[in-house]
């Protein structure tokens, strides 16, 4: 039964919360199994724009080369996958075919392919149909100026057609792999447009490491892709910005969800922001060395983390009604589009009463400054410090380093015990919450100062995180 909720009723139940910040989870990950997999391995899904359609590449037999496009087909979302179709020789060569990119209208089809008439080892083709039922046309290769001598792979087109996204190993980069972009071109005298010469995403993105296999969402916010060795262990990351003309943030490791044991490659995120595709090695219950999975892409809509989406996640996000606020930002897509409106109210009444298990906290104080914790990506760290705010001084996170831990709102002042009424200027505590986004290893510093002084802080607090 649809849930419907009045913005008055919301207006008249608010109440004062503890904010924390918004963000996207992901629900059981599971195998799209043996109609779909086969026993020799399948790699680089990319979904339709109706999510209908489900393309790949496959080593499986009955194929023309090494490698081979296919493609499997459903009803509707709620059915299972059919059998899959090769795509046939005109796409399909006696080389090898990988890394399908199917534009949303259906009738552009990127990939790589080693055939002949290519500029290197593997290069970017196109291959287009009149309509979704035509058969596709001979492919072309996007050139010279896209192409090179070197390995160019894994195209993510853009919504609008005129970007895409792959990674290569061409010079220039930071890795053995690093991610580019190229542009579409268009004129009177060209409708048709060309692509421009390739530029590297930089070193945000890229790093000496290698990253490859880049998928862009449609609404061109986040983008995900693999960071390790190329076709060896690796696990998948992705980036966020608020607009398009904003940069990208810092990368995040999309934690143990998707990222189970050995090496996870070729993510897809569905039009819609609900589901990420991707191929894992040697997991339990694979049918070969590399099968297809699949996870639901959940927005975080317990606001407040109490257990329940109730009145007090409403009152947040109207609190903060035409804001670009993150916490309350998680609509149309999971991770929001900018501005807090009534695409997150939908989001969150459709989850309205639904009860989530709280986040078990782990609680450090003064007595582990200059220790260590080890925590999990999605658990929340809370710090405890003896503070006094009357006289000017106040904690301070001493670094920005969201990539691994993002605190979760302003600190919170908790007066010192009493069965009186706390005196104005009593001492208490700072209570600092942080919420374990990536794995890796920080030194988490914060400092006791007059913000306005450029002294010495009275005190430093500092512990070593690990997050496995």
């Amino acid at each position: 039964m649809k849930k419907t909720i009045s913005l008055t009723l919301v207006l008249a139940l608010c109440m004062v919360a503890k904010v924390t910040k918004a963000d996207f989870t992901f629900g059981e990950a599971t195998n799209l199994g043996p109609t779909v997999n086969s026993a020799q391995g399948d790699y680089d899904p990319h979904l339709s724009h109706d999510s209908l359609s489900l393309y790949f590449s496959s080593h499986r037999p009955g194929g023309r080369g090494s490698d081979d496009l296919y493609v499997t087909t459903r009803e509707s979302v709620t059915d299972p996958w059919g059998p899959p179709t090769n795509l046939g020789q005109v796409v399909n060569s006696t080389s090898y075919e990988i890394d399908p990119s199917l534009s949303i209208d259906g009738l552009s089809l990127y990939f790589v392919s080693a055939r002949s008439g290519g500029s290197g080892s593997e290069d970017l083709w196109v291959a287009t149909r009149a309509t979704k039922e035509s058969l596709w046309e001979n492919p072309v290769n996007l050139g010279s100026i896209v192409n090179t001598s070197y390995g160019d792979m894994d195209p993510s087109l853009t919504a609008n057609d005129l970007e895409l996204y792959f990674s290569s190993d061409r010079p220039g980069g930071s890795g053995n792999h690093d991610i580019w972009l190229t542009t579409k071109r268009t004129s009177e005298r060209n409708p048709e447009g060309y692509w421009d010469t390739p530029i590297n995403l930089g070193s945000i993105v890229n790093s000496n490491i290698g990253e490859f296999s880049p998928s862009i969402s449609a609404d061109g916010l986040v983008l995900v892709f693999c960071r390790g060795t190329f076709y060896g262990r690796g696990d998948l990351w992705a980036v966020k910005r608020k607009s398009k003309d904003d940069s990208w943030g810092q990368p995040v490791n999309l934690g143990p969800i998707v990222n189970i044991m050995n090496s996870n490659i070729d993510p897809d995120v569905s039009s819609d922001g609900r589901w990420l595709f991707w191929n894992s090695s040697d997991q339990p219950g694979n049918m070969a060395s590399w099968d297809l999975w699949q996870a639901p892409i959940i927005p975080i809509v317990d606001l407040n983390y109490d257990g329940i989406v109730d009145s007090g996640d409403m009152c947040i996000m109207v609190d903060h009604w035409g804001e670009n606020y993150s916490l309350c930002d998680i609509g149309p897509m999971p991770w929001g589009d900018g501005i807090v409106d009534v695409q997150d109210l939908i989001v969150l009444a459709e989850h309205l009463f639904e009860e989530f298990p709280p986040v078990e906290p782990v609680e450090v104080n003064e007595d582990n400054d200059g220790g260590q914790v080890e925590l999990e990506v999605g658990q929340i760290l809370v710090v405890t410090l003896e503070s006094n705010p009357s006289t000017g001084y106040r904690w301070e996170k001493a670094e920005d380093n969201d990539s691994i831990l993002e605190q979760l709102g302003e600190a919170e002042f908790k007066p010192s015990d009493t069965s009186e009424p706390p005196l104005v200027g009593a001492g208490g505590w700072e209570i600092f919450r942080f919420k374990v986004a990536s794995v890796g290893q920080m030194t988490l510093t914060l400092v006791y100062h007059r913000p306005w002084e450029d002294v010495e802080p009275l005190k430093t607090f500092t512990v070593q995180v690990i997050v496995r």
